[in-house]
């Protein structure tokens, strides 16, 4: 197999977690994996190769310069941060070059700054940091901002949402290259979710199930976390993803770890709890929204699950 070329775009004042998470998840990839070839050779480039300024303390040095970058590149990935939000011309420019003879194109949280000024992802779905999709928008009208995936594929372009999720686009990007064992196995390393489950603007601290290994149940899973409030059980998972109530519900318990029932009651109520963050939707219409029909019926899984009612959790937590 192969070694897979990633080139990674850093620019001055860069999110740092950006460059290193999706570099993390690369090399572990190739760490795990061994064999005669690395499966991925990483190299993060800057302008001038000089050193970068990550606002946390500490600069990035970078393994060459971004004009310097020759040949076919498998990935590139361009960083978030302010640099990237006011790249200059020359360097969108260099980035659009690079991108040419690049198999994937991609970015983390702001990134996808340089690559809409670059025009290449005009017409396209995109995605970049929950507080900026606005501006995105605003600045690209031709691209099409989704505000609530952790990522978006269109094509061979790929665009992540803010800060961490730059570690599940790179375990996607892993997937896809080596399979989904892998993909896996370098989650656990990393202890991170191998797909985390809802959208940016969804934190899933209190979500203990794995993604599925099959394709068939992992798409379930998703299709779930879209429809909260409708029927959820297991008769009607079970028909949905055509097996046996029996067989779907041992199969979904072997491979996310937590019975149907436990998952949909942790996705309902991470759903819930961010409704009560975000605004002053009154509880009973929060508890009908998420797929509990009833206050009380939120409220007993709040209590087990937070540990407190959902109107204690709103006066503590709501924005």
């Amino acid at each position: 197999m192969p070694t897979r070329r990633i080139v990674v775009v850093a620019l001055p004042d860069v999110q740092a977690l950006d460059v290193t998470g999706p570099a993390d998840v690369f090399a572990a990839a190739t760490e795990r994996t061994g064999g005669d070839a690395p499966a991925y050779a990483i190299e993060v480039v800057g302008p001038g190769g000089a050193p970068i300024a990550t606002g946390a303390g500490y600069g990035i040095v970078p393994a060459g310069a971004l004009e310097a970058v020759r040949g076919p590149v498998d990935t590139l990935l361009v960083a978030g941060g302010a640099g990237a939000r006011n790249a200059a011309p020359e360097v969108v420019e260099t980035v659009r070059a690079i991108a040419e003879r690049s198999r994937r194109v991609a970015s983390v949280c702001t990134g996808a700054f340089v690559l809409a000024a670059a025009g290449l992802l005009d017409g396209r779905r995109a995605t970049t940091h929950w507080g900026w999709c606005d501006e995105l928008q605003r600045r690209h009208p031709a691209v099409a901002v989704e505000r609530d995936p952790i990522f978006v594929v269109d094509g061979a372009l790929r665009t992540s949402a803010g800060v961490t999720a730059g570690m599940d686009l790179a375990l996607a990007l892993v997937e896809e290259d080596l399979g989904p064992r892998v993909a896996l196995d370098v989650a656990r390393w990393l202890v991170v979710f191998v797909k985390r489950p809802g959208g940016q603007a969804q934190f899933s601290a209190q979500l203990a199930a794995q993604a599925a290994d099959r394709a068939p149940l992992r798409d379930l899973q998703a299709w779930m976390a879209d429809h909260l409030d409708a029927d959820l059980s297991v008769p009607a998972l079970a028909a949905r993803a055509c097996m046996s109530e029996r067989h779907f519900a041992r199969a979904f318990k072997a491979e996310t770890g937590m019975t149907p029932a436990a998952h949909v009651e942790a996705l309902r109520v991470e759903r819930a709890r961010l409704a009560l963050e975000a605004g002053a939707m009154p509880i009973d219409a929060v508890a009908r929204r998420c797929g509990f029909g009833t206050v009380e019926t939120l409220r007993r899984a709040f209590a087990r699950r937070l540990g407190v009612s959902p109107s204690a959790y709103r006066n503590r937590f709501a924005a």
